[in-house]
């Protein structure tokens, strides 16, 4: 016993003793939320609308291990009374999704278990320092269907319909009945996926995670950057669907749902992509010009 006590106090003990706090917490942690992970990996994750949530989580961890030192520096104050409040919320909202098959319920009450851990070990200060991991892991709960119905039927029809004007308007014989195109011979469905909600969310957490590693100081160009990324989101889903309609008129249905539909999605965040940095340029020139005409 006194050999255990006696390499308890040597440096290697310290770190064991440092560090034991944190290996019961991931434990904790793995216990309780890796078989929501692991029903999640095998049900909604494996869907493509629900595809980014692992990369929503990975981001997550990594944004929150950034904040370590900020963290470590903040003086510990504990509010535990809002803490405790907060974890039996948690666990309420955990148990009822659980049990219920709820995942909108049972993966928000991870992001408030972070918040309650956070409360406990730094108080306040603590979760403003991370607000924007806590934020950024909002991207990763799945929503009711009922929700996501009632926005991506009118997404549909207006992706469909702005797809089949352009194409009319370039001499293609196309014509639209609610949110089916028909080309030719061929008809072709705006699915779900093609409706711009899946890809706005994801394009969303892209732009919010790009202008916090870019750090402006202009709270104006965060902004404006944050609400075009809805347009830029419904442009990009346009262009997927004219590719899908294009391909399918000159190569055939076969084409047009291989390979090419898959590259199709990624072309999609490639523009999505060109134009968001296209339009940050853009507002930062705006916002030099103001600076200038601002500066004394």
């Amino acid at each position: 016993m006194s050999d255990q006590l006696s390499s308890l106090r040597m440096p290697g003990g310290q770190l064991v003793l440092q560090y034991l706090p944190l290996a019961m917490l991931l434990v904790g942690w793995a216990g309780m939320f890796g078989p929501s992970y692991y029903g999640l990996a095998h049900s909604i994750w494996a869907s493509e609308a629900n595809g980014h949530g692992p990369i929503i989580l990975a981001v997550s961890i990594w944004l929150l291990w950034r904040k370590k030192a900020e963290l470590l520096a903040v003086p510990r104050r504990p509010a535990n009374l809002a803490a405790s409040a907060l974890l039996l919320v948690a666990v309420l909202m955990y148990v009822m999704g659980r049990s219920q098959n709820v995942w909108t319920l049972e993966i928000a009450a991870q992001n408030l278990t972070l918040v309650t851990l956070l409360l406990f070990f730094f108080g306040w200060r603590g979760v403003r320092v991370a607000w924007f991991p806590l934020f950024f892991l909002v991207f990763m709960i799945p929503w009711p269907g009922e929700w996501i119905d009632a926005v991506t039927q009118p997404l549909k029809l207006a992706v469909s319909t702005v797809a089949s004007a352009l194409l009319y308007e370039f001499g293609y014989p196309v014509g639209r009945s609610g949110v089916i195109l028909s080309v030719g011979p061929y008809q072709l469905l705006v699915a779900d996926a093609c409706s711009g909600l899946n890809s706005l969310f994801t394009l969303e957490a892209l732009g919010l995670l790009y202008l916090n590693l870019m750090n402006y100081a202009s709270a104006w160009r965060n902004v404006v950057l944050t609400i075009l990324i809805v347009p830029i989101s419904f442009v990009a889903n346009v262009t997927r669907v004219l590719i899908l309609v294009l391909v399918t008129y000159h190569f055939g249905d076969a084409a047009g749902q291989g390979f090419v539909h898959d590259f199709a999605g990624m072309v999609l965040f490639l523009v999505a992509l060109v134009l968001i940095l296209a339009t940050d340029g853009l507002l930062g020139l705006v916002f030099f010009k103001r600076a200038r005409q601002h500066a004394p």
